[in-house]
């Protein structure tokens, strides 16, 4: 798996996390970008070595280049000195270096189109980096909305709540009975008061019925007083003489 398959996975796992998880949305996406740029930085590094290997085999190709023609250069300076053993010698190291060339040009092109792709890849890299530092104020805006809906939801899902009507209802029917009870008894304290007064007038009446009765019967409202002592023994002769009277009489 390459450095970027790596980086994916690690982004793909990284965004799975935000949906699935119950981290803060806004911590999780400031570590994401932080995340991203170090594997960035990461990566090209792993880029910079691709490209200086690319540099190595192609200096070393141009190298070995440059030694083929050296030699071929010194077989014609033996074929003109009449030296056919020096030229077949060095027509032998042409071929030597020319077939290590010919091997490192094969590793520089593939390593070339390698780390062509690599600076590419790492140029998309970039690019989503920069989208993703973009669009975090605005994932975090949503976050913050989102937040302040469910709050609302919160609170009037709280006031839908029967409960918290029915204990109003409930006190309101308490204050009602105790209003009724009062007024009861206010009503019951009157109605005494005025049970009294009328038993007072009734009282009252008849007394003055009584008093009436006996002045049409002659008969004194007060008490008679006692006669004196004198009177009394008056009153004893009448008696004494009305009873011989009938005693003669019978």
């Amino acid at each position: 798996m390459s450095i970027f398959e790596r980086i994916a996975t690690l982004i793909k796992s990284n965004i799975n996390d935000l949906i699935s998880g119950a981290e803060d949305p806004e911590k999780i996406l400031e570590q994401l970008i932080i995340d991203m740029r170090s594997q960035f930085l990461e990566a090209r590094k792993q880029v910079a070595v691709a490209i200086a290997d690319e540099k190595r085999l192609k200096r070393t190709f141009e190298r070995e280049t440059e030694k083929a023609k050296e030699w071929e250069k010194k077989a014609m300076t033996a074929v003109r000195s009449g030296r056919d053993d020096l030229a077949r010698e060095s027509l032998q190291r042409k071929s030597e270096h020319d077939q290590i060339a010919e091997q490192y040009q094969a590793q520089w092109q593939s390593q070339e189109k390698a780390a062509a792709q690599l600076k590419e890849a790492l140029t998309m890299l970039n690019n989503k980096i920069g989208e993703a530092s973009r669009k975090k104020n605005l994932l975090i805006a949503r976050q913050k909305r989102a937040e302040a809906q469910q709050k609302i939801q919160d609170t009037m899902a709280g006031l839908n709540d029967n409960g918290a009507f029915d204990t109003f209802a409930r006190m309101e029917h308490k204050i009602d009975q105790m209003e009724a009870e009062a007024e009861a008894a206010m009503e019951l304290s009157g109605v005494d008061v005025a049970l009294e007064s009328q038993l007072d007038a009734l009282e009252a009446n008849q007394d003055d019925a009584l008093a009436a009765l006996k002045a049409r019967m002659g008969m004194a409202s007060e008490p008679a007083a006692l006669p004196p002592a004198d009177a009394a023994d008056e009153v004893e002769a009448i008696e004494a003489e009305i009873e011989s009277l009938v005693t003669e009489d019978a």
